[in-house]
């Protein structure tokens, strides 16, 4: 994988060599410009992964040169880095608004400015991860970290490397490694100091620490386990056992990391220091800067709230006492503030009075500290403000994930007492289902007898006492006979639904083509004086009962030969509607239609939208085919108009996506 590109534009040869030198010992790839011309030309040679750039430039601005370069194919979507002696905070407002992505000022931390470069830097790189996760290498040996992060990449892993403890820090902050690799003996930040510090921060203390040493000390490792490390081994050791500890650790920590991971306190920080004393403003800027800070200084209130409109901080210094905007109402406006109401804030004054410390805190301040020269308490103070900002951001965080955790699992129980209620409710219309069923079966079997004794009687009268009636009475007898059949009728088609109700479900693959072809035969046998031009489209199969399919089709295209009856050049088709979805089909006709403000009645028993004498029928057909679809979880409905033929349509879904 190679190197970031960097492209550095600043007219201070001691400046550019200062960041040449702090780039090229993290591996960076450092293009060094001292004009905006030199800018010009190195961007348009190639590709640019981070562009850090002065404001001053002798030959231009180093804004409009930014302006400019977003708009060459290799840089326009370059994180930008200002890097600037210009101190005003409308400088840095100005700078951000143009479209850089951070900006720091002059005299700055070096290791403050290559953590937000790396921080660019990871935002904006889009390459895969390595297999393997990556290795954090810490180790003042140039030597050994070479030879043991080349046998770390062999084996799949992608290496960050630093050369000191306190780069390490930094480095695990923004990197978040997979693992750490930590020599014990370092100057400044041994080893073991390192690991401790990982513990004690919220965000990285679950990052997997093994401690390398080439002590052969036999207190050694009990040391490197007090102090926190998942694992002890010695640099002289084969490079397959350094791997085979770092996989058993990686192993044991796997699945171990937040989703949303907290802050780090050894990452990058930014403090806004407000106060109208020039002298002081400046001496806290440089005491802070020596620790790391990246420092923004504001010489009033008004000069904070314009900064924190276009820069977050991580912590605020705001002074008591200022003209204009005083530091109490500065100190409202900043908590009031969603946006900036958690980030901590110290109170500073030149006054002891026990009220003015009260003021500040009921304000809204976080802390009050009474100046003075010596500002390592101010040090100490803002290191505990933010490390108490991180254990709130890590106890709202886990708070969140118990609270979506609960959540959860209510939506699971509520869902669960759903479809439970559910299963009992339909358990119980089955229930209901088969109970009228039933019923209706029994009534209209019971029906049949008095029936046939109604019809038969009849009969009789017309055949063997013809000659005791007149004409009235004949007639009579006749509309008792033809009302009888009809009853009859009803009743057989009643038993007939009964049936589909009650009747076992056998899915199966049927050949819908087939069975139309076959319903066609019956009605051109029943009528074979009838010329009817029928289409049914080929290759149609669906996941459903036979029989009840069957009967589907013989009720839809039944109704639609008998409602051409009329039509000059019948014609019925049957095909899928593949227009309306997956597994739907339909039987269109061009007879008579029907009025589609009445379609919702279409499919209830014993619904008819034309009389008896214009056809015949009993209205429990199209009440069977609904019946049917239903039992097969499907659904039915009808289009047409007066005059203008009918549709019905109908979905069979398969059994395992319904």
């Amino acid at each position: 994988m190679s190197a970031a590109r960097i492209l550095v534009v600043d007219d201070s040869l001691t400046v550019r060599m200062d960041l040449a030198e702090m780039f090229g010992a993290a591996g960076l790839n450092v293009v060094l410009c001292a004009t905006a011309a030199e800018a010009r030309a190195a961007a348009a040679d190639a590709a640019v992964d981070l562009l850090v750039l002065d404001v001053v430039l002798p030959d231009g601005d180093g804004l409009d040169l930014l302006q400019e370069l977003r708009r060459t194919p290799h840089a326009a979507g370059t994180p930008v880095l200002l890097l600037s002696s210009e101190g005003e905070v409308r400088d840095r407002a100005r700078g951000l608004a143009t479209g850089a992505d951070d900006y720091v000022g002059k005299p700055y931390d070096r290791g403050y400015v290559l953590a937000r470069a790396r921080e660019l830097l990871r935002r904006g790189d889009t390459r895969p991860e390595a297999a393997g996760g990556r290795i954090l290498l810490i180790d003042d040996s140039l030597t050994f970290r070479e030879e043991l992060g080349a046998g770390l990449r062999a084996s799949g892993y992608q290496v960050v490397a630093a050369a000191s403890g306190e780069e390490g820090l930094r480095l695990a902050a923004h990197e978040r490694p997979a693992a750490v690799l930590v020599d014990g003996v370092m100057p400044g930040i041994d080893g073991a100091t390192v690991i401790r510090r990982l513990r004690l921060d919220a965000a990285l203390r679950g990052t997997p620490c093994v401690l390398l040493t080439g002590s052969d000390d036999p207190g050694a490792e009990l040391r490197a386990l007090d102090a926190g490390a998942d694992a002890f081994v010695r640099k002289d050791e084969v490079l397959a056992v350094i791997l085979a500890r770092l996989e058993a650790v990686l192993r044991n920590a796997s699945g171990a990391a937040a989703s949303q991971p907290t802050a780090s306190l050894q990452g990058p920080k930014r403090i806004l220091a407000v106060d109208d004393s020039p002298t002081y403003l400046h001496e806290l800027g440089d005491a802070l800067r020596a620790d790391g800070y990246d420092v923004v200084l504001a010489a009033s209130g008004e000069e904070a709230l314009e900064l924190l409109a276009v820069q977050p901080v991580d912590c605020i210094l705001l002074d008591l006492v200022m003209p204009g905007l005083g530091g109490q109402e500065t100190c409202r406006r900043i908590k009031a503030t969603a946006a900036f109401r958690n980030v901590p804030l110290i109170m500073l004054t030149a006054l002891e009075e026990a009220e003015a410390m009260i003021q500040g805190l009921r304000a809204g301040a976080d802390d009050y500290i009474a100046k003075s020269s010596d500002v390592t308490v101010v040090k100490a103070r803002v290191l505990a403000q933010l490390r108490r900002r991180q254990f709130e951001d890590e106890t709202r965080r886990i708070r969140e994930q118990l609270l979506q955790a609960e959540l959860e699992a209510a939506g699971a129980r509520a869902a669960r007492q759903v479809a439970e209620t559910r299963a009992a409710l339909v358990e119980e219309l089955e229930v209901k289902n088969r109970e009228l069923e039933a019923f209706s079966y029994s009534v209209s079997h019971d029906l049949h007898a008095p029936l046939r004794v109604i019809d038969g009687f009849s009969e009789m009268l017309l055949e063997e006492h013809a000659a005791g009636l007149n004409d009235g009475g004949r007639r009579c007898l006749e509309q008792v006979r033809a009302s009888a059949r009809r009853m009859r009728g009803l009743i057989d088609d009643l038993l007939a639904l009964s049936r589909i109700g009650r009747a076992a479900l056998r899915r199966e693959t049927v050949d819908l083509t087939a069975v139309a072809r076959s319903v066609e035969a019956e009605l051109r046998a029943a009528q074979p004086d009838r010329l009817v031009r029928v289409l049914v489209e080929a290759g149609l199969h669906a996941d459903a009962d036979p029989g009840l399919l069957y009967a589907l089709l013989q009720n839809l295209m039944g109704n639609a030969w008998k409602f051409t009856g009329r039509s000059g050049e019948p014609v019925i088709e049957m095909g899928a509607a593949r227009e309306v979805g997956a597994h739907a089909y339909f039987v269109r006709d061009n007879g008579v239609g029907f009025d589609e403000a009445y379609a919702d009645k279409l499919f209830g028993p014993f619904q008819r939208l034309h009389s008896k004498d214009e056809f015949p029928g009993t209205g429990i057909g199209l009440a069977t085919v609904r019946r049917i679809v239903d039992r097969h979880g499907g659904r039915v409905w009808a289009a047409g108009a007066v005059g203008r033929g009918a549709t019905v349509y109908w979905t069979l879904p398969p059994k395992e996506v319904r």
